[in-house]
């Protein structure tokens, strides 16, 4: 390697900690490929997903709420880019490697359906016999096999450490015993748990799913409100929950930074290997906020993911999804030329539930709304 990629791993050995995934220590990727003269191997990765057209689709794809209801609440890209934002932040104060975070938080959600839960539940649905469907192998599958962008390999060509960070999500996994991820991987999922704590609960008050007072059951969110009420003695409905947000998420985050300092302290573990040979998750946060986030967490389900106009919507989505699997895999002529290439080798269930997994919302419905008028 030249002397400015000797640059990236001497900056790397200078600031990471010993227990962060250094850049010299990858496992490589499944094709040979030239180290990069300027960019370490997870920015490489990093970069590769942004211009993947699975990454850009995210734009077009629900999280809860579906598009029709306004721009304001998040979609799977906004929500993937908060979760970048939140793990960056943790990773940089425990002195992880953050390329390596940010490209495992781009890519953890690149393998969900239209329609959010609603489309996951329908694929699965209809391809048990043959593996089922979840977007965490989705995911795995589209950077392993579906993606066209190099003319080298398929795929994207990952580095293993972000195929094995996204692998480890899937909680069906029964390929023997679970050890703990990389560090980088457990601050990835508690970003994640983090945002849609916090922005889920925002965006069902922007939709007027939710008022103010019905979260203030919810103690969590209770001493965010009496923080804020503490700090500013007035202010406008928008504002203030606003206010409330951020200082949730400023809650959520500190615990999770200093309880998983003090676990890496007291465990005292001086590589990777060993972060992920511990018998519990070292990021984690504390107990109080453990049992808080919990209670946030069921109150949304209730309340919101299993809110009538939600189930009206997934009933919808689910029967779009539903009507176009049975045309699809009953005229598989009508797939794409890319899909139909793929037929022989992965079946019908398999390439048809691809495509359909593929679609944005926007144009899951325009091929419904097509195949309902021919």
């Amino acid at each position: 390697m030249d002397e400015i990629g000797f640059n990236i791993m001497d900056r790397e050995a200078l600031w990471l900690a010993p227990y962060a995934m250094h850049s010299c220590d990858t496992a490589g990727r499944e094709y040979d490929e030239p180290s990069h003269p300027y960019r370490g191997p997870y920015q490489r990765d990093r970069d590769r997903i942004v211009h993947s057209s699975a990454y850009r689709r995210l734009a077009h794809k629900t999280q809860v709420f579906a598009g029709e209801k306004g721009d304001y609440h998040r979609t799977r890209l906004t929500h993937t880019l908060e979760v970048a934002s939140i793990a960056r932040t943790i990773g940089r104060v425990l002195r992880l490697n953050e390329d390596l975070i940010e490209a495992l938080a781009l890519m953890h959600d690149i393998g969900h359906p239209p329609f959010g839960h609603a489309g996951e539940d329908i694929l699965d649905e209809f391809t048990r016999d043959w593996g089922g469907f979840n977007h965490n192998q989705q995911a795995v599958r589209i950077v392993t096999q579906l993606e066209y962008r190099y003319p080298e390999f398929p795929g994207l060509n990952l580095s293993k450490e972000i195929l094995a960070g996204q692998r480890v999500r899937d909680k069906r996994r029964s390929d023997g015993p679970r050890l703990q991820p990389l560090l980088e991987v457990q601050v990835v999922d508690a970003a994640d748990s983090i945002a849609y704590d916090a922005h889920d609960a925002d965006d069902a008050l922007e939709l007027g799913l939710l008022e103010m007072d019905d979260l203030l059951a919810v103690p969590l969110w209770e001493e965010a409100v009496d923080r804020v009420k503490s700090r500013y003695a007035a202010l406008d409905a928008k504002p203030f929950r606003r206010a409330v947000i951020h200082q949730i998420l400023e809650m959520l985050v500190s615990d999770l930074v200093e309880s998983t300092c003090r676990r890496l302290e007291v465990s005292e573990v001086a590589s990777p290997e060993a972060a992920s040979g511990s018998p519990t998750r070292l990021v984690a946060p504390s107990e109080a906020i453990f049992e808080q986030k919990s209670d946030l967490e069921k109150f949304l389900f209730t309340r919101v993911y299993r809110h009538p106009v939600i189930l009206t919507e997934r009933a919808l989505a689910g029967d779009a999804l539903r009507e176009m699997f049975h045309q699809f895999s009953q005229f598989p002529e009508r797939l794409p030329q890319s899909a139909r290439a793929r037929l022989e080798q992965d079946g019908v269930a398999r390439v048809v539930c691809d495509f359909l997994a593929g679609m944005t919302d926007r144009f899951a419905l325009e091929e419904h709304r097509r195949q309902k008028n021919t």
